[in-house]
Parts: C-alpha cells; sequence; structure tokens
C-alpha cells in the first residue's frame, strides 16, 4: 500500500479529539513554525520556534517563548536568538539540549549541517557540536543507563539510488554527549523497514518507553502534484524501536494536514505540510500532537496515545 492509500484510509478512520493554532506575541511581521515541542523548566512551560519572515527562506532564526495562554506564546525578553531552524530539544542528565538546522549559502550553493546547543541556563545555552554536512533531523534521546541514544537522518542520491527510498534512520550509542561527532552521526547504521520507494522522512522527538523501547514521533513524506502544481505531503507518524533489536514495530501515521485548523502557506510547495514537533501527554491520557504547518504556522491536535501497548512514556 502506498503512503497516498496509507493517508486516505488514516483520514477515513481517525479520530481527533480537538485541534488549535498556535499564537505567538513579541515577533510582529514574523511567522512562528517547526518548534520544538512545550517544555517545561523551573515550573514554567516554553517552547522555541523557527522565526522567518513569510517571503524569506534559509534566514531563520530559533527563539525561545513562554506560555502565557491557552495556545499562546509570548518571546522571552533578552533570550538568547539561535542562528537555526527548525529547533528541537532533549533532556540528557541536567542538561537541556537544543539543535536545529543551520543553513549557509556559498554563492549559489546550499549547504547546512545540525548544530547542537545546551546548558543549564535556559535562555543562554552554548554550542558544543555540529552533525555532518547536509543531514537535518538528528535525534538525542537519554536511555535507561544513562547513556545516550542518537538517530541519524542520512539523505542523497546514492541512498536513492541503493534503497528506493529517499532518506534513511539511523541508530547509534554514545555514553555521553561528550561523544557526539559527526562520525558517530553518519556512521550510526541504518534501521530497516521504515520508507517505502520515494519517501523520505525522520524522528522528531523521542521518548523512552516503560517497556525498554523507544517511542518516536517523526515526520513521512513523499511527493504529489495537481493541475495547479507539485508539492510535497509531510505527515506526523510514530513507531516503536527496540535498540536492543534494532528494529521497528507499531508504525504509522498520526496526523495529517487535515487534521488541524486551515490556514495560509507560505509557497504552493508547502501547502500539505504537517511537519511533527512531537507529542506532550495529557492528564486525561490523551496526547498533544504539535505540528509546524504549511511553514508558516503551528498547529495542535488532540490524539489517542501513539505508544499504546508498548508502555507508558518515562518522565524524569
Amino acid at each position: 500500500m502506498t503512503l497516498a492509500q496509507q493517508r486516505a484510509r488514516f483520514e477515513a478512520t481517525r479520530t481527533i479529539h480537538g485541534s488549535a493554532k498556535l499564537t505567538f506575541h513579541g515577533v510582529d511581521g514574523f511567522d512562528v513554525y517547526n518548534p520544538s515541542i512545550p517544555f517545561v523548566r523551573a515550573g514554567r512551560e516554553f517552547i522555541f520556534g523557527r522565526v522567518e519572515r513569510r517571503h524569506e527562506w534559509a534566514r531563520s532564526w530559533a527563539r525561545l517563548f513562554a506560555r502565557t495562554g491557552p495556545d499562546e506564546w509570548t518571546v522571552v525578553p533578552d533570550s538568547m536568538i539561535y542562528p537555526i531552524e527548525d529547533p528541537y530539544v532533549s533532556v540528557i542528565g541536567d542538561h537541556l539540549v537544543m539543535g536545529g538546522t543551520h543553513v549557509v549559502w556559498y554563492q549559489k550553493d546550499l549547504k547546512y549541517h545540525a548544530c547542537f546547543y545546551r546548558g543549564t541556563q535556559l535562555d543562554d545555552l552554548y554550542y558544543f557540536t555540529t552533525g555532518p554536512d547536509n543531514m537535518k533531523d538528528i535525534r538525542l534521546v537519554e536511555l535507561a543507563d544513562g547513556r545516550v541514544g542518537v538517530f541519524s537522518r542520512p539523505r542523497d542520491a546514492s541512498i536513492h539510488a541503493t534503497t528506493g527510498s529517499y532518506s534513511q534512520i539511523g541508530f547509534a550509542v554514545i555514553d555521553s554527549l561528550d561523544d557526539l561527532t559527526p562520525a558517530v552521526i553518519e556512521e550510526a547504521p541504518y534501521i530497516p523497514g521504515i520508507f517505502e520507494p520515494d519517501s523520505w522522512g525522520g524522528c522528531n522527538q523521542v521518548y523512552r518507553l516503560a517497556s525498554g523501547q523507544l517511542g518516536v514521533v517523526g515526520h513521512i513524506c513523499y511527493p504529489a502534484a495537481d493541475p495547479a502544481g507539485s508539492y510535497n505531503v509531510y505527515m506526523n507518524m510514530s513507531f516503536v524501536f527496540d535498540p536492543a533489536r534494532h528494529e521497528v514495530s507499531a508504525l504509522q501515521i498520526i496526523g495529517t494536514r487535515t487534521c488541524y485548523p486551515e490556514g495560509p502557506t507560505k509557497v504552493y510547495g508547502t501547502k500539505d505540510t504537517a511537519f511533527t514537533a512531537g507529542i506532550v501527554m495529557r492528564a486525561d491520557g490523551r496526547a498533544d500532537l504539535y505540528s509546524g504547518l504549511n511553514d508558516c504556522e503551528v498547529g495542535r491536535a488532540v490524539i489517542d496515545y501513539p505508544f499504546a501497548g508498548h508502555g507508558d512514556i518515562v518522565t524524569g
């Protein structure tokens, strides 16, 4: 079954318990999209968001926002502005780790790499390492024994030639953040069975489960076209990863653009984009699924817990 067919089946049977768009204050004239998940530090709730003007590309910053109301966030004054896009966070030991994609132009040649920052002072994290050239969507998770799981996402022409898909996801384990290097990320063994031919995607947030497995929320994508032009379909997905067996199970679509309120798009090619941030558990046992929308907004959809049967998310 193709991804388009899987999408049609999901949308015919889905259960969405509510949805909303997020409002961001303090950055007038700029869009905020492709955020991190909301997270709590020192008793307050925060989110990092990609800040960019609607008509511009590759001129993004990641900024810190604090929750100031239901689905309302306000920029934290005087907090550090990071020269990256599509920020994400994880907690490793007592450090908050924030990463994102730094884009560099060499004349007309665009290159990019992941940059990682860490620290305990939320509004002033420090850069500590860089990922391989032209690799996005590198994600980290603290494992039960204190080591760090690293998910990679290589994407290039050789992968398409050898596997049929446009990207892969790899996984490796390191002893500490000090061991996070481009070589470790690039050499992470691929995880089989995630992407079908001519599709791509990656991890966006990883959770340690009580079963000892890892719950991954990510994006999965395929190219599409209609009479008005071509575009890429980005969907929210999840799977369960067994790090001991290096195997995936319970791969599923958990959200598409239609699960969120309607809104504008940056360009035609991003009109069907739900770029996953991750989930935050709710008191009712369901999950708030956060996602960038059409490269210009952020949405939230209430979904059933995607890792049911594989253990609760371990916190702390």
